[in-house]
Parts: C-alpha cells; structure tokens; sequence
C-alpha cells in the first residue's frame, strides 16, 4: 500500500504532512499510515484516535506512526493504545532518520520517541515540490508561539516560536512556481511572530516584501492565519502595492468582548480588531476576514457573548472558524468558572449562522462580476477572496478570467472569459 497520510487541524499540518511522506519514503519504510495530529480541542484529539482504530481495522498488518501536536502533548495516552505502533514527537517527524531504524512491536517505552519541544530552537525548511493534485502549496515559514494564551495547549505541542530563512522560503517558493503551481500560502502557527529569532530581525512583511520581489512570476501568494496586533507596516506596504497578494486574511480573534480577550491573556482589544480590518480595508477595499472564534469561554455571559456575536457584522468578518470552547488540561482557562456545555454549543451555533448569512452576503455581492479565478481540481477554483467557483470544462492549474453566473449552496458558479486579456 505504500505510504498513507491523514491529517487533522491546520494547513501548516497539510504541509508537513507532505514533507514526513517525502522522508519516510526516503528512510525506506513502506506499508505504512502516518497520522498527524491536532491537539487545539478535546474534539480533535478524539478524532484523532478514532482514526486511529478504524486505520488499524481496515489495515491490519499496516505500520500506524501516530505524530503531530497530540502525540506531542498525550504521548502515553496514544502509545497505550495497542493499535499504534510508534508515536513521533514534533521535532523528529519530519527527519527521514525517525523513520529509518523502526522496529515494530517493541516495548512501550520504545515505542514513544517524543522529546522536550520546549528545547527546540530551529526550524528547518522543508523543499517540497509541490503538495499532491494540488494548484495552491502551502510554505512553513515559522513554527512554534511564545505567547501563552490561557486557552491554548499548542505552544506545548509546537515549542518556542522559530523562523525558517527568507532565503529558503524564497528558493522553496520559485521551485514550486518552476513546478506549475500558481499560488503559494505562507504558513505557520504563529506567522506574524516571524523572524524575531533570525538575524537582523526581518518581519512578515519583510518576507513577504521579499517574496513579491524575488519571484516576479509568482502569480499569487496568500497569507494564512495572523494576529493582526502583530501586523508590520511593510506588511500593510505589501498589501498596498502589490495585488498579487491576495485580498483575504484571517484573523485569530477568538472573542469580540474586551473582558473575555483580557482573561484569554490575546493582546488585542475589540477597538484593535475593528481598527485594523478598517485600516487593511482602506488600503485594499475587496480584502475579505475569516476569524477563529471562541465561543462559551469560562466565564462568558450572554452580553459578552452578544459583543463577539455583533463583531460578526461590525466588521464584516465572512469565513469563521468556529470552535465551543473545549477545557485542555495544563491550561490556566480549565480551572475558571467553565460554561454549560450545552450553552457554549448553542453559541458556536449562533456564530456559525452568523457566518454563513455573512458568506450568502459576500456571494451575492459578486454575482455578475469577472473574477480571477485558480482551478484547484477539475472544475472547481477559487477567487482572490478564497470564494469557491465551480467552471466547466477546465484543469487543474488554469489561472482564468471567470464570470459569476450564479451561487449555490456549495459556492459560486461561473463561466470562463474566453476574450478576456
């Protein structure tokens, strides 16, 4: 069977899964199914190890290698489970050496190969030709938070916050254009922390001033989740003047109440939000939000929730991620005064409708325009703004002048502009 991936939680885990399958196939192991973890909800760790049983069911003499941030924060938990047969820690996963000397069925304590993440102090950059069946790639440029959240179990998972050169990012980048891919995703767990640990201190907007220039061919380049707080003006630069950045940002805002962002230990107040998707608006006026939002936070009254509820529109946020908030052991916000379960889903709930209504709003609003649109699989691209367009009769690859017909329940769809320039 070969090597098999599956991924859980965010693009950046997309990514590396790519790189682990390169090195496990370089090391020579084979009939084998890699899974990579995410350890941002309770949820997500109990997907996880359900997949893990039903891989062990449907392959039962397959090698499973469990990895990514759970493995990292419940090693035991995972290496008790007698289906696996190696747990990789984060920072060996995508080392072809963690898969080369693997001896199966060995003793438990042998089994676990998880190290201190909190050690680490470099991340490597992985050259990848190019992420399979795919017309965007996705590119690690950083790794790891130093911020502590009262929420989040990731810094834990992930390690102290660490940047991959501009000159890899750079050469990864012209590679993948080399290889056919017309757009590129600048990826990482805390992105907008990049560079504090590099010589000279370059910031995200430096790199991706760096990128913009450097690669001229690069038909698209798009930026992954950030926290707006730590956004650099050459940041906004880019974004000003240079359209092949493309106009959609998602923000990690987790709460639109002041009281709730102050007890989440997040940087940012309500104004900030609001300021810095005016600001970004003003010097591009189609940029489109997503945002990670947190709803049911210890100690979340109706009010507060009803602040993040409002945010929604007040600052015309489009695609959410929408999380009830799940207790993770170890962080300072499972020991607040917690909120009924069944009240943090009924929000998530709320928010989620919210969010749909704001989507139905942004596709009708581009309804009869001409879009520039990226086929990622056949038929099926997506805009500057991350919409989905379905378009006949069209490969993978093609960077088209669209025309939007018409919106269905599953995305926009429209038809090729044949004569466009």
């Amino acid at each position: 069977m070969g090597i098999e991936t599956l991924t859980f939680g965010c693009r950046l885990n997309a990514y590396e899964s790519e790189v682990m399958k390169a090195e496990a196939l370089k090391a020579g192991l084979d009939n084998a199914i890699i899974i990579n973890t995410c350890a941002v909800t309770a949820e997500a760790v109990r997907q996880a190890k359900q997949a893990v049983r039903k891989a062990r069911r449907d392959h039962p003499d397959a090698k499973i290698i469990v990895t990514g941030c759970a493995a990292q924060t419940e090693a035991r938990s995972f290496g008790d489970m007698a289906e696996v047969d190696m747990v990789i820690g984060n920072n060996d996963k995508m080392k072809a050496a963690s898969y080369t000397p693997m001896v199966f069925g060995t003793p438990l304590n042998d089994k676990v190969q998880v190290n201190d993440i909190m050690s680490v102090r470099e991340t490597a950059g992985h050259l990848i030709e190019g992420m399979d069946g795919r017309a965007r790639a996705f590119v690690q440029v950083q790794n790891g938070c130093d911020h502590r959240c009262t929420f989040c179990i990731i810094p834990f998972g992930r390690g102290p916050s660490r940047s991959v050169p501009m000159g890899v990012v750079v050469d990864q980048i012209k590679k993948l254009v080399d290889n056919g891919y017309g757009e590129v995703v600048l990826t990482g767990v805390d992105i907008t922390s990049y560079g504090g640990d590099l010589p000279g201190l370059p910031s995200l907007g430096k790199l991706t001033q760096s990128i913009l220039r450097h690669v001229p061919s690069l038909p698209r380049l798009r930026i992954s989740s950030i926290d707006s707080i730590e956004a650099d003006e050459a940041l906004y630069d880019a974004v000003a003047s240079d359209r092949r950045l493309m106009p959609h940002l998602h923000l990690s805002l987790q709460s639109g109440d002041d009281m709730i962002l102050k007890r989440m230990k997040r940087r940012h107040s309500r104004d900030d939000a609001l300021a810095i998707v005016s600001k970004l608006r003003t010097l591009r006026p189609d940029m489109v939000f997503g945002a990670d939002i947190i709803a049911g936070f210890p100690t979340e009254d109706d009010e507060m929730f009803d602040n993040t509820l409002r945010i929604v529109e007040e600052a015309d946020l489009t695609y959410l991620h929408v999380f009830p908030y799940s207790p993770r052991e170890g962080t300072p916000a499972a020991r607040m005064p917690q909120v009924d379960k069944g009240v943090a889903k009924r929000r998530a709930a709320m928010l989620r409708a919210a969010g749909e209504r704001q989507v139905a709003k942004l596709q009708a609003s581009r309804i009869g325009m001409v879009e520039s649109v990226l086929i990622e699989r056949d038929g099926l691209g997506r805009t500057e703004q991350f919409l989905p367009v379905a378009v006949a009769g069209t490969q993978p690859g093609e960077l088209l002048a669209v025309r939007v017909t018409g919106a269905g329940t599953d995305g926009l769809v429209g038809e090729p502009v044949r004569d466009a320039a």
